[in-house]
């Protein structure tokens, strides 16, 4: 067979050409994305050590992960940067503020690097929820939002501010409305049995509404505990209480901004720990989440009126503080509660309208001013107003205990409000960064893969919010971009009010919702319902 060498040249230097013109085409019309963030040192989520690569956006999601080739319509240099999954507040305030066109944007949660918050903690928030879907849906916050359906608020509208155990009718109606919430879309049951009218009830009404969640999937129970110091049935038994509701109906249980209040409970974190890692060995599913402040926030009557001195509500708490005999013994035990407290130097007053000057003050100085006891001068205070204050009673050994934790979760208990309407806590402005800035880099107490899952996967997982809280090829675009050498919280307790430092890039959703170091002014945030994430 003859071969004939000029035809077989020129097949293979056609296909030569080819190939050629195909990888050409390839260089000439590269593969397009929304947005490409370049040579980031990148933290998934997942608690493993950081790597460095790019990661691709196309619409919403996240589209690859390494070294990416091609073009996209933003390119965000991130050399030298730390990149990680948007971070998830469990424990946020938020509600009703973030219902509103003018704090729905949210910046204050944007300069910390937070993408989602859940809202209606503490047993808080509205009884029934479609109102706050609907606001929520006209006011599209700046930020992902979740909810929980609060005990306490369900109680209130069934049995108001009674000190007593519920009909087997009203506990039934309790029950209902937590059933319609979770229809409506909440991804849990918050509870507060440290406040009223939750400081009335059993566990086995909290058992109730908890069992009516726990038929949905990856329903959680997250409770401000019955006693966070030694009021009455003391900080461990109230860990205990949530480990028993949750070992009873199977649902997931939370320790909500867990800590021990009051130098009458300091070093009791050991025992603490050793309750909830117990549990955990039994298999039931119990958590933690913390914020990093050795300073609480709360108001001055749940933190030093008796729970009886409030049944019925405000009117008669006052009612009863006009009585002398009532009010000597009330009184009486609040000279406890404030020993519990750290005495009237460790309270900071966050708001009072009768007068503004006492706004920042410290309880002692206020009596100084007044001319009075510390304790009658909280007894004037709460006749003539109703204060929420910061309340300086934590240790920093038992809040480190409690952070190194796998099961701990960071979260801020923080507010918004219209700017200067009250003394805020610093944790509103500043939770997320300063765990970094003073427990990574400064004390050493975590590493920061630790602290970054703690902000994201670990709160992701433990809450049921899908394809979030990890850098995954698929997952929503929630991406937060920082310099680990400026992050930080600059808000303080006297100017609580200052913006976090850090974050140079965060994106909602696929959608830059900071730019190079400034908020943008459009709002990228989802409602994030049951069955509908």
């Amino acid at each position: 067979m003859k071969i004939d060498i000029a035809k077989l040249t020129a097949k293979i230097t056609g296909a030569a050409l080819g190939a050629s013109a195909l990888l050409l085409g390839c260089t000439e019309n590269p593969v397009q994305y929304d947005v490409i963030i370049r040579g980031g040192e990148v933290l998934d989520g997942t608690g493993a050590p950081q790597f460095r690569a790019d990661i691709a956006i196309v619409g919403d999601k996240i589209e690859a992960i390494g070294d990416v080739d091609g073009d996209a319509k933003k390119i965000i240099d991130a050399a030298g940067l730390i990149v990680a999954p948007g971070f998830i507040d469990p424990h946020a305030h938020a509600a009703p503020g973030i219902e509103t066109a003018s704090l729905a944007p949210a910046p204050q949660l944007l300069y910390q690097g937070i993408t989602t918050v859940i809202l209606n903690p503490d047993g808080g928030g509205p009884s029934r929820l479609a109102p706050q879907i609907e606001n929520l849906k006209s006011n599209r916050p700046g930020v992902n939002t979740a909810l929980a359906i609060g005990h306490n608020a369900v109680r209130r509208e069934i049995m108001g501010e009674e000190d007593r155990e519920p009909t087997m009718a009203e506990q039934a109606a309790m029950e209902g409305l937590v059933k319609d919430a979770m229809e409506a879309g909440a991804l849990g049951l918050s509870s507060g049995p440290f406040y009223t009218p939750g400081k009335y009830s059993k566990t086995q009404e909290i058992i109730g509404l908890a069992s009516v969640a726990a038929n949905y999937p990856n329903a959680f129970h997250t409770s401000h505990i019955r006693d966070e110091s030694n009021y009455d049935i003391g900080v461990l038994a109230a860990i205990e209480e949530v480990i028993e509701i949750s070992r009873q109906t199977g649902i997931t249980g939370i320790v909500t901004h867990m800590k021990m209040l009051g130098p009458q409970v300091w070093g009791k974190s050991s025992d603490a720990i050793a309750l909830i890692e117990n549990a955990r060995r039994e298999g039931v599913s119990v958590w933690a989440d913390q914020y990093p402040y050795t300073a609480s926030g709360t108001s001055l009557k749940a933190a030093l009126v008796p729970g009886w001195a409030r049944n019925g509500g405000d009117q008669e708490m006052i009612r009863r503080l006009y009585n002398p005999v009532q009010r000597a013994k009330i009184r009486s035990e609040m000279a406890t509660n404030l020993e519990r407290r750290a005495g009237a130097g460790a309270i900071m007053i966050r708001n009072y309208a009768p007068n503004p000057d006492y706004v920042g003050m410290r309880l002692d100085e206020i009596a100084e001013d007044m001319g009075l006891d510390p304790l009658d001068a909280a007894i004037e205070l709460l006749i003539n107003d109703s204060p929420s204050i910061i309340s300086f009673n934590m240790s920093e050994q038992d809040l480190e205990a409690i952070m190194k934790q796998p099961w701990t979760m960071t979260s801020s208990d923080g507010t918004l409000s219209e700017p200067g309407s009250r003394l805020e806590h610093p944790r509103s402005f500043g939770a997320f960064p300063r765990k970094i800035r003073r427990y990574v880099l400064e004390r050493d107490t975590i590493s920061l893969e630790d602290a970054v899952r703690a902000a994201t996967s670990l709160t992701a997982e433990v809450h049921g919010i899908e394809k979030r809280g990890t850098l995954t090829k698929g997952n929503y675009a929630d991406i937060v971009v920082f310099d680990l050498a400026t992050i930080n919280d600059t808000a303080t307790y006297q100017k609580p009010e200052a913006m976090a430092a850090g974050m140079q890039f965060v994106l909602v959703n696929g959608s830059l919702a900071i730019n190079d170091g400034k908020v943008t002014e459009t709002q990228h945030g989802r409602l994030l319902l049951r069955g509908q994430q």
